[in-house]
C-alpha cells in the first residue's frame, strides 16, 4: 500500500473515533500538529509493514530452498530408480529376446522338418506311381513284342 492510502485510511480512523475534532474555528496549529500525527502514523505503518514484507520474504526463502532441495532429493531418487529399472529391462529384454529368438528357430525348424517330410512322401508318391508307370508300359511292350516275334 502506499502511503497516501495509508494516511487516507488513518485520517477515516482518526475522524470516526473522535480523535481529531474539526471545527471552523481550528488554528493552523492545530492543522499541522495533524498533518505531523499522521505523518508519524503513517511512517509507523509502513515502517511495520516493510518489516512484516522482510520478514515474509525470508520466510518465503527459506522455504523455497527447502522445496528446491526435497525436489533434488527426489528428482534423484527418481533417475536412480529409473537407471535401475532400465538396466533390469534390458537384461530382461536381451533374456526375452533370445528365448523369443529360441522359441522362432525351433517353430521354423519344426515346420521346415514337416514340409521336407511331405515333399519326401510326395517325391515317393511321384517315384512310385512313375515306378508303376514304367513297369506297365515295359509291360506292355514286352507282350506287343511278344506278339510280334
Amino acid at each position: 500500500m502506499n502511503t497516501l492510502k495509508i494516511l487516507r485510511i488513518a485520517t477515516v480512523a482518526l475522524l470516526s473515533t473522535g480523535l481529531i475534532a474539526i471545527s471552523t474555528s481550528a488554528s493552523a496549529d492545530q492543522g499541522d500538529r495533524v498533518e505531523r500525527r499522521l505523518d508519524n502514523r503513517g511512517d509507523r505503518i509502513e515502517r511495520r509493514l516493510d518489516n512484516k514484507g522482510d520478514r515474509v520474504e525470508r520466510r518465503l526463502d527459506r522455504k523455497g530452498d527447502r522445496i528446491d532441495r526435497r525436489l533434488d532429493n527426489r528428482g534423484d531418487r527418481i533417475d536412480r530408480n529409473l537407471d535401475r529399472r532400465s538396466d533390469r529391462a534390458a537384461n530382461a529384454g536381451r533374456d526375452g529376446l533370445a528365448r523369443r529368438l529360441d522359441r522362432k528357430g525351433d517353430r521354423i525348424d519344426r515346420r521346415l522338418g514337416n514340409k521336407g517330410d511331405r515333399i519326401n512322401r510326395r517325391m515317393d508318391n511321384r517315384g512310385s506311381r512313375i515306378n508303376r508307370r514304367m513297369d506297365n508300359r515295359g509291360n506292355r511292350i514286352d507282350r506287343r513284342m511278344n506278339r510280334r516275334h
